[in-house]
């Protein structure tokens, strides 16, 4: 006589809501395998299945504290997997060396997204905003389309040098523009640090004065107020997508772009233009930014730890673009680009309204505007 099953009641839940399992469960008892089949009494298959039920309810935590050993973040930056001439590879090199100076390599693990990975910049802030990346390396100016009041770096000869800007952040020009940004977009800026070099017109000819510009399809950022800066320049202002350009540039719906000397050569934009007026019209600071998502949910001693070792990656990050934008324009030169001086005074007197309008549509700004005014280099 077959023996009795046990009644369904007693199996584990997974054999009970899978028909397969139970058939096979079946099979089994009934002997219809050549495998040996060991007695167990209800006793001990209630005492093994309470085993089995505890171990399905601790096995979640502890993975969970398995996981929480490590906390994994995303970084991402919109410039090529170059470790000299990109601004985001340069400072995602700083900060691993960082995090493992303060003892954190084994407890923050920090994955790098370059060349546009995670999606164009305007998607890749807002995911920040929303938690879904970590952290960001791009310049303050996209981050304007989300807060507004961060435009005010983007006006035209605002900056005269890149030390000039850091002495203006620590004299406080920095400070409303973060709390703007944190309120308005749940987004932090842990730190900053310098594009490598100032931002100039590349163009496909010779540009000297305001007047070769008119015309002229130049790329700028998905931004109104750079954009405006190179309307008042002369240029046909075209804000693109930083990875349409280069293909742009090919297919002859560009004549040129604005940026600065490390990034057109680490994008190789010299393959499709060769003129480099140095209009030096914007000097762009580059903020890391962070979710205030990923911030809040970081234990605090770790967040100490990490955030410092974020704020020296950027002083490293700045040190180093401070000395390779001549080696950039040394090696655009060698790659067959004409770099030229312009009438600087031109173009910037051109400029010069845009500042005094902008303070007008939002007079916050001009509290950040004066202080960047009164430092100096």
């Amino acid at each position: 006589m077959p023996r009795a099953l046990p009644a369904p009641s007693l199996w584990p839940y997974s054999l009970r809501n899978r028909p397969c399992q139970r058939a096979r469960l079946q099979t089994r008892i009934l002997g219809r395998e050549t495998m040996a089949l060991v007695p167990v009494s209800r006793r001990a298959f209630l005492r093994s299945s309470t085993g089995v039920t505890a171990g399905f309810v601790l096995s979640p935590a502890i993975i969970g504290r398995a996981e929480a050993a490590t906390l994994k973040l995303k970084c991402s930056s919109s410039l090529p997997n170059d470790p000299k001439f990109a601004n985001g590879r340069v400072y995602y090199d700083n900060l691993v060396k960082n995090l493992k100076g303060n003892g954190l390599g084994e407890q923050v693990e920090v994955a790098f997204f370059p060349d546009n990975q995670l999606g164009q910049e305007i998607d890749v802030i807002n995911s920040v905003k929303l938690g879904v990346i970590d952290l960001m390396v791009s310049g303050s100016s996209i981050s304007a389309n989300l807060v507004p009041l961060v435009g005010t770096y983007d006006l035209g000869f605002l900056f005269s040098s890149f030390p000039q800007q850091t002495k203006a952040f620590d004299a406080g020009a920095a400070k409303p523009i973060e709390d703007a940004l944190l309120k308005g977009s749940n987004i932090r800026i842990i730190a900053w640090a310098y594009n490598f070099g100032s931002r100039s017109v590349f163009a496909k000819k010779p540009v000297k004065t305001p007047e070769d510009l008119a015309g002229l399809k130049i790329r700028t950022l998905p931004n109104p107020v750079i954009t405006e800066c190179l309307r008042l320049m002369g240029a046909a202002a075209t804000p693109l997508a930083f990875g349409e350009i280069y293909t742009a540039l090919q297919a002859g719906v560009l004549d040129g772009l604005e940026h600065d000397p490390p990034t057109i050569l680490a994008s190789k934009f010299y393959e499709t233009a060769k003129f480099y007026a140095l209009t030096q019209h914007n000097f762009s600071p580059l903020a890391i930014y962070f979710s205030d998502a990923t911030f809040n949910r970081m234990d605090p001693k770790l967040r100490e730890g990490f955030l410092d070792a974020a704020k020296k990656a950027a002083a490293d990050t700045r040190t180093h673009g401070l000395a390779v934008e001549k080696e950039a324009l040394a090696a655009l030169t060698e790659k067959g680009v004409t770099v030229a001086e312009c009438d600087r005074e031109a173009f910037k007197k051109r400029v010069a309204p845009q500042t005094e309008n902008f303070i007008k549509a939002r007079p916050e700004s001009k509290a950040v505007i004066d202080i960047i005014r009164s430092t100096q280099a």
